[in-house]
């Protein structure tokens, strides 16, 4: 079923033929009825309010999903909202593997994206933990106690950037895994650059 608010942009997202092609049309169908706008963001359909992004279709090898960008500040009555991993602070993932499971679904869909237009339109926001709250791997820390101009460029990153490096430097299971990381890291650090920066 085409809608009159689909956007000729993303079409092509949904013209794909692939594995979770049915379930997107039932998605996509879904989340018009509730009057957002749709939109093309990092590559997937992305559904606003005024400009502020509510919620996003996506997939991945064993799932496709809604994602709500505030999905920490809903209500979560039906037990459903899943954090893809322990460090994302504020979107929720509602998880499909078959079109019988979104169709079973389309009313308590419809409520949760719904709840997050009313999240949307009163303004709140999810509190984001501090760069302070997170916990500076062993190896990183006796690296910026070394090397004090390490430490000045560090302090000198924005959050985001600080805390993308703290947790890129604590995955690894392994010390000398965490430590390679940091070697490898320092000197983009002291340039001044973030872990994705160009």
């Amino acid at each position: 079923m085409t809608k009159a608010n689909t956007n000729p942009k993303v079409d092509f997202y949904f013209s794909k033929s692939g594995k979770w092609e049915r379930e997107y049309a039932i998605l996509r169908d879904i989340v018009l009825d509730c009057m957002l706008t749709e939109e093309l963001k990092w590559g997937c359909p992305c559904y606003t309010l005024g400009g502020a992004n509510v919620v996003l279709i996506h997939g991945f090898k064993d799932y496709c999903a809604l994602l709500f960008m505030k999905g920490a500040l809903l209500a979560d009555t039906h037990g459903i909202l899943i954090q893809q991993t322990e460090n994302v602070q504020s979107g929720r993932q509602i998880r499909f593997t078959g079109e019988q499971d979104i169709k079973g679904m389309a009313s308590v869909l419809k409520a949760y994206i719904f709840e997050a237009i009313a999240v949307e339109k009163a303004g709140l926001q999810v509190k984001k933990k501090q760069t302070s709250e997170y916990a500076v791997p062993e190896e990183f820390q006796q690296k910026l106690d070394s090397m004090p101009e390490l430490k000045t460029a560090f302090s000198a990153l924005t959050p985001g950037r600080q805390r993308g490096y703290l947790f890129h430097f604590s995955q690894p299971k392994q010390s000398k895994t965490r430590m390679a990381r940091v070697e490898k890291y320092v000197p983009r650090i002291l340039s001044g650059k973030g872990l994705e920066d160009a």
